[in-house]
């Protein structure tokens, strides 16, 4: 066969461009804490005299590939740790493993985090995620002396929380059951206490916490608004640690230690157990005597994991928890729930192959009642298991993500509406899944598109769901970001939207029973859906200040919901009637939009954290559009943390956060009900009637505004053997606010939310 000048020149270059392939290997390893063995994420690597350079991902694994054959010297550093620079020999066509082991350091140097941080913001795409460590916990003022999850969820944007007492979360404009909430892979259907200064997950042993408000990428489904993701750490490595704390709230234990003690290249396992207990109903006579009634709350909350990892890296956990709660308001309402599961997860490092492997296995389930004057029964009980399997491979600063993902749920509640009438039902669904992404990574623009496929088995349905996201540098200051994609979700939440404070909250898979035609237009199915759009821009105004503006919208385009209109059994004898008043479920549509702008300032001695938002939401059944009760148009929260001592650490905390008014139904007027259970033939001049409402239209009236200030002082004494003692006092609601918590619409008062707490609490760390 001939070849012209021009084929030969196409051929040389073929083969040149081959062998400089075949001259590059791959780099990989993990970093390691030397005291206690735990992996350290968001690590910076970086290769000397070249442009290369990452962060080290949630598992503590870095890596590099097509780097050219070599010697090469890197350095690793992290907040807090000493850095550390050794020498490596890549060689081509060949994987090299290389581990680092970082020392803490006694004081931390600011420009190691910053440098850190603007790594992270270049690489990773994400658009409206806030990540929380345990040092952001930290910043704010502890309820009780110990800080929480609950709590810092408050103050990021977007985040609507509807009261300290039995309050849920709402996510820019999100109902709860349209936010996945995840502990190490595992489904979790309640992680906040009926005291909603507390959350389920003990902060001592969070390690990372994802916060997806919008735009959620396609690793995640099954849910319409938001994702909260978060890991838990392994216990220490090295040797026998805990803690004790105390405090007028609750009280709690930690214990972790080897089970094979952590050496360099070596196999190790380690055990972690928690228990936290709550006893404010009992404290709260003695402590807290002013308060009218009792704060009738209880909680305890048990996890336990273990740990073991291979010496390249490899790990398996098996972890298990059991939560469960009981409030008891005298002449009210008695609530409570228990949920537990078990599971676990892996991380495989195949020798030889640039892919890593993780998975997860996890059953769990929950339970709640309810008891209320009204004499109704509420009871709701979901079951689930999920596993899943997840594969990353790597090509340059590029990155291919993909897995499969198996989803069971079994639900069964049974409740009565508004007008008393009884809903029940049980179901069970499967849900089946894949995803694929792609993350390519220029010097000026990170794009991340991919799809996902969801089968909703029960509903004989599966959607594709297209996301996309882009992070444009315009500069070394300042970044442009954006993200859109489709949702869906089987999951439906059955609550009074009366009230704006629920402490029931059941669950059903879709049910059957929806109406054939919404707004002129035919129902297909059950399955619930939304769409997308995040954008705005991040700023680095200093090296230690950043801004941070996104405006969103979400659109509900099919959301199912408890019948509030029901007045009739649906059967045979009602036909006639109309049937949004006969059905037990009715579609809606509904939109969340809105903003926010975020300013952190962090270094070694202050941390400050200032966020306005501004979300609207509304919602369609058909009848009427209505504002839903959590739609709080305006929030404002500022925090701030000063560090000082030197021999005797100390820390102050503040927080002041402002809400307008959440809308609520108002009440026109009291009637005597009479249930007539004989039918007609029952005597209505000698039965004993109950109270009935006559309710305004929905959520016309607005509750005051909300506006609370916290603050907490901490001193750290260090004892032998790196022990240490934590004092801290705090004072929740400083000026005593009066903040409405519920209207008692039977004995015609008032409620309101907590009153000033000052507490005190000790903790001693081993």
């Amino acid at each position: 066969m001939d070849l012209n000048f021009r084929q030969l020149i196409l051929l040389a270059a073929t083969l040149f461009t081959n062998f400089l392939f075949s001259q590059t290997g791959e780099l990989r390893g993990f970093i390691y804490d030397t005291d206690n063995g735990e992996t350290l994420p968001f690590s910076n690597v970086i290769l000397i005299n070249t442009k290369l350079n990452t962060l080290s991902d949630l598992n503590g694994l870095y890596n590099f590939n097509k780097i050219a054959e070599g010697e090469y010297q890197i350095k690793v550093f992290a907040i807090g740790y000493d850095s550390v620079q050794q020498s490596v020999l890549i060689k081509s066509g060949r994987i090299t493993s290389k581990n680092f082991y970082l020392k803490p350091k006694l004081y931390e140097l600011v420009d190691v985090e910053v440098k850190a941080d603007k790594q992270r913001k270049k690489t990773d795409p994400s658009v409206s995620v806030n990540k929380i460590t345990p040092k952001e916990l930290k910043m704010l003022p502890t309820v009780a002396g110990e800080p929480d999850l609950a709590q810092y969820l408050q103050v990021l944007p977007g985040v609507v929380f509807t009261g300290d007492q039995g309050g849920q979360l709402y996510i820019r404009g999100g109902s709860p059951v349209q936010n996945k909430v995840m502990l190490d892979g595992m489904i979790i259907y309640n992680p906040f206490h009926s005291i909603g200064l507390f959350s389920v997950f003990e902060s001592d042993i969070i390690k990372n916490v994802d916060v997806y408000s919008a735009g959620f990428n396609v690793q995640y489904g099954g849910r319409v608004s938001a994702v909260i993701d978060v890991t838990s750490r392994d216990g220490n490595k090295k040797k026998l640690s805990g803690k004790i704390g105390v405090n007028p709230f609750s009280s709690k234990i930690i214990l972790e230690g080897p089970l094979k003690k952590f050496k360099e290249n070596s196999t190790s396992s380690s055990f972690l157990v928690s228990y936290k207990n709550s006893y404010l109903d009992k404290s709260s006579p003695i402590l807290y005597p002013y308060i009218k009634a009792t704060l009738p709350y209880s909680f305890q909350d048990a996890y336990g994991k273990l740990a073991f990892n291979s010496n390249n890296g490899s790990k398996f956990n098996v972890f298990g928890f059991s939560f469960n709660d009981a409030v008891n308001y005298p002449g009210s309402t008695a609530y409570k729930w228990k949920s537990n599961g078990f599971g676990s997860n892996f991380l495989l490092i195949p020798d030889g192959s640039p892919t890593v492997v993780n998975g997860v296995f996890a059953y769990s389930q929950y339970g709640i009642t309810q008891t209320e004057l009204d004499s109704k029964p509420r009871s709701s009980k979901i079951s689930n298991f999920n596993t899943a399997l997840n594969f990353t491979s790597y090509n340059g600063k590029n990155e291919w993500k993909y897995g499969i993902e198996i989803n069971g749920i079994s639900t069964n509640y049974e409740i009565y509406n508004d007008l008393n009438r009884k809903i029940d039902e049980d179901q069970y669904t499967m849900e089946l899944s894949g995803f694929a992404k792609y993350r390519y990574v220029t010097e000026k623009i990170v794009l991340e598109p991919g799809l996902r496929l969801m089968r909703y088995s029960s509903l004989g349905v599966q959607t594709l769901e297209p996301r996309i996201a882009l992070k444009y540098i315009i500069n070394p200051r300042f970044r442009f970001k954006a993200s859109a994609g489709y949702y869906s979700q089987n999951l439906m939440s059955a609550v009074s939207d009366k009230d704006v404070v629920n402490l029931f909250y059941g669950f059903l898979s879709g049910p059957d029973d929806l109406p054939s035609e919404f707004n002129g237009k035919k129902v297909k199915n059950a399955l619930q859906k939304s769409r997308h759009a995040v954008a705005g821009f991040e700023i680095s105004v200093t090296e230690n200040s950043d801004i941070n503006i996104e405006t969103f919208v979400k659109r509900f385009d099919q959301i199912t919901n408890v019948n509030r209109d029901k007045i009739f059994d649906d059967n045979d004898l009602n036909a006639s009637r109309p049937a949004y008043q006969r059905i037990d479920y009715i579609i809606e549509e509904g939109s969340a939009s809105g903003f926010d702008v975020t300013y952190k300032y962090d270094n070694k001695h202050v941390y400050l954290w200032m966020v306005y938002s501004y979300v609207n939401v509304w919602r369609y059944d058909g009848v009427r559009k209505y504002l839903p009760h959590f739609d709080r148009r305006h929030t404002v929260n500022l925090v701030g943390s000063y560090h000082f001592g030197k021999k005797i650490k100390q820390e102050f905390n503040a927080r002041w956060s402002l809400g307008s008014g959440f809308p609520f139904t108002e009440t026109q007027a009291f009637f005597e009900y009479l249930p007539m259970t004989n039918g007609v033939s029952s005597n209505y001049t000698t039965a004993n009637g109950k109270l009935g409402i006559i309710y305004a239209d929905l959520n016309l009236g607005r509750l005051p505004w909300f506006h609370r200030m916290d603050v907490s002082y901490q001193l750290t004494y260090k004892l032998k053997n790196k022990d240490e003692l934590h004092v801290t006092a705090g004072v929740t609601n400083v000026y005593n606010r009066d903040n409405i918590f519920y209207f008692d619409r039977v004995n015609y008062k008032r409620v309101n939310q907590l009153p000033v707490l000052p507490s005190l609490g000790i903790t001693y760390q081993f």
